[in-house]
């Protein structure tokens, strides 16, 4: 029997933000202030209110996590690679919660080499990250990144892997990643602004020397861009990217002349948008150029990189788009989309041999996976279903022989793809468009209206959602419920065209979108009303925030993680992280149309006295990319105005930031805490 409790309130503080002549009153904007005991005494209080109205599910969620856990192989260990005469391991050991890095000289029955064991390295640590391992030329040294916050601050260290020893240098607030020089003594790496946390500079760092004499050698003014540093796969160059939403711009060194100055490859042209990478004498453009809207690779002379010097080599194709080409000594591999699945093309540098790899299922999701090795005509790709666990396979592109190299295992008996099925359906928008809709579900499933139903999707920065295995949904899926994965337009499932029809003065076609898939569904007898539950994070979250303003009569539950919710106040303000390199997705709100279309769906403006679904919010503390507040306002406004007594309920990791738990089943914590949720609503306790 679940307890009456009351829901926490908060004081109203009107803040009065004017704008273009608009005056909005913001009640709740002081929750931002991280360091006034009254917002974290709010937060605090927000969590015992959570566990309280949840304590009679614990049990469950428990078991569920046990449940989640108990499919996943503890003991698990990632297909090797080699790189430079080293072949390169990720593997787990049961009961632990963090991976451990080892290498082997030569071949795989060689002594193992542990790099890092995480564990060791987590102790005493609420949250861990190490991320950019980065091995030098002369396989000698090591450099990586820690973050122990949660803030994606990265602190860059090097480990001598002869001695062991970590070097004392610490070079403060990166992005974990690096690059080496040639000389296996040049480091360069990625500064991040400490306020904004913007990649904003690249250092060189010199082996042994303090990391306050490092060497600013680019410098990004332009704050809605981004930089970052990396080596092409022939090792020739040392690359500078700066990128925006729209616009990319490359700087490049050769990686044997690290004290040189980069030069420019191509400079920023607004709208123009090109990615590199080098074979031989060239230079392969991957680009938007000439109206090339879903992208076409070029071709260019190391020696001359501007674009009027650039030639066509696979031309612009209205109905595909170009994603990823990967370069080797012999051939040529190109990562595509037709129709919303993924094709890899592979294409003999002398034009002997072209074809595709053959995939023959519904809904699928392949991609090229881990290909260092430039002299090779071994490519390694990867394949799963909705009902495929996931292969990691070893493709011969000379003989087309494929050698499964590991098959992911769901442990704990019982699963059989034939007992799914996976279809993709087409749902018709408000406008006629038709959008794709991806679903899993029990092959035991009657399309009666009575099923549960998750849907879930993104929706922004052309970012696809393909439809994926997952072990972890099963706790679903054999509990009756079908999962959708909606392919709204925002993504980039099909095609370049799809992300433009839902970004900037077309953004409310996301929303929309997700709306009319959930129509579909429920007139198509997938389920109905009172069992259909939606699900998005981040700007899926404010997907989730959208949605129940417009149509909160359609949803049961909802479960908006780290949602970004408050769009108009945190595009207004330039000092939070991320804010303005997002104005060629969201627009600029100081542009007088820009703010009135925003606030016209910005969840946080638009809570209005009506009833509301159940809701799950979940946010982190640390959180660097959708701030804490965002969802503490959100939570507070709906409390105040919402008429249903339905649950809402805000659950703030205090430890963590954006991506949550950082230990490898920790994570599964909050998986098992979200289902417990939808599932109580459907009267389902274990």
């Amino acid at each position: 029997m679940e307890i009456e409790v009351q829901s926490p309130r908060v004081d109203k503080k009107p803040k009065y933000l004017k704008k273009h002549g608009d005056i909005r009153i913001d009640d709740y904007f002081w929750l931002n202030d991280i360091d006034n005991p009254e917002v974290i005494d709010y937060l605090e209080r927000e969590n015992e209110y959570n566990d309280r109205m949840t304590s009679h599910t614990k049990d469950f969620q428990k078991k569920l996590f046990e449940e989640m856990k108990s499919r996943i192989k503890e003991d698990d260990a990632s297909v090797p690679y080699k790189l430079n005469g080293y072949w390169y391991i990720t593997r787990y050991e049961t009961g632990k919660d963090y991976p451990i890095y080892s290498r082997k000289k030569e071949n795989l029955d060689a002594p193992e080499e542990i790099l890092f064991d995480c564990n060791i390295e987590a102790e005493g640590h609420p949250y861990f990250r190490m991320v950019g391992l980065n091995v030098s030329p002369d396989n000698t040294l090591i450099a990586f990144g820690i973050d122990t916050v949660s803030r994606r601050k990265y602190t860059i260290r090097i480990k001598n892997l002869i001695t062991g020893e970590i070097y004392p240098e610490t070079i403060e607030t990166t992005t974990g990643g690096s690059t080496w020089a040639a000389d296996s003594k040049t480091l360069f790496y990625t500064k991040k602004d400490n306020e904004t946390l913007r990649s904003y500079k690249i250092l060189r760092h010199t082996l042994g020397t303090d990391s306050n004499d490092d060497i600013e050698v680019y410098h990004e003014k332009d704050d809605t861009f981004n930089t970052f540093v990396y080596k092409t796969k022939s090792k020739e160059y040392i690359v500078i990217g700066s990128s925006s939403t729209l616009t990319s711009e490359y700087h490049i060194l050769k990686a044997d002349c690290p004290t040189e100055n980069f030069a420019v490859f191509q400079p920023r042209i607004r709208g123009l948008e090109y990615g590199i990478a080098h074979y031989e004498d060239n230079f392969y453009v991957l680009t938007n150029a000439d109206e090339a809207k879903n992208f076409k690779l070029m071709k260019v002379s190391q020696e001359n990189t501007l674009k009027e010097n650039w030639i066509d080599l696979i031309p612009h194709r209205k109905d595909v788009l170009l994603e990823d080409v990967d370069i080797f000594k012999e051939y040529l591999v190109i990562s595509e989309r037709s129709n919303g699945l993924n094709r890899i093309n592979i294409k003999k540098w002398d034009g002997t041999k072209e074809y595709y790899l053959p995939f023959d299922n519904e809904t699928y999701t392949a991609y090229v996976s881990t290909n260092v090795d430039f002299d090779t005509k071994i490519l390694r790709y990867a394949y799963n279903s909705l009902i495929t666990p996931n292969s990691v396979i070893d493709f011969n592109m000379e003989t087309r022989e494929k050698v499964v190299m590991k098959e992911q295992e769901v442990l704990g008996g019982g699963f059989n793809k034939d007992n799914y099925i996976s279809e993709r359906v087409w749902a018709t928008a408000f406008d006629g468009t038709k959008v794709p809709i991806s679903l899993v579900y029990k092959n035991t499933v009657k399309k009666d209206g009575a099923n549960p139903l998750l849907q879930y999707a993104y929706g922004s920065y052309g970012s696809t959602i393909d439809p994926y295995f997952s072990t972890v949904r099963l706790s679903l899926l054999d509990r009756g419920f079908v999962y959708a994965i909606a392919h709204v337009r925002g993504g980039e499932y099909l095609g370049r065209s799809w992300y433009e029809d839902g970004k900037l003065f077309k953004k409310k076609n996301t929303f929309s979108d997700f709306i009319d898939c959930s129509k579909f569904l429920i007139e198509e007898g997938y389920t109905s009303s009172e069992h259909l539950y939606a699900m998005g994070g981040s700007a899926g979250g404010l997907l989730m925030g959208a949605v129940i303003n417009m149509a909160s009569q359609l949803y049961n539950g909802i479960v908006a993680a780290v949602p970004f919710v408050d769009v108009v106040t945190t595009m207004l303000d330039d000092t939070i992280p991320l804010t303005t390199g997002e104005y060629d997705e969201w627009g600029n709100p100081n542009d007088k149309e820009y703010y009135e279309y925003m606030k016209s769906y910005s969840p946080y403006d638009n809570v209005v006295s009506q009833e509301y679904p159940n809701i799950l919010v979940t946010t982190g503390l640390h959180d660097s990319q959708v701030q804490y507040w965002e969802p503490a306002k959100w939570v507070a406004k709906l409390r105040e105005l919402k008429t249903d007594t339905n649950k809402l309920l805000l659950h703030t990791n205090m430890d963590a930031g954006h991506g949550g738990a950082s230990g490898r089943f920790e994570a599964l914590k909050e998986v098992a805490e979200e289902y417990a949720f939808l599932l109580d609503l459907e009267g389902i306790k274990n």
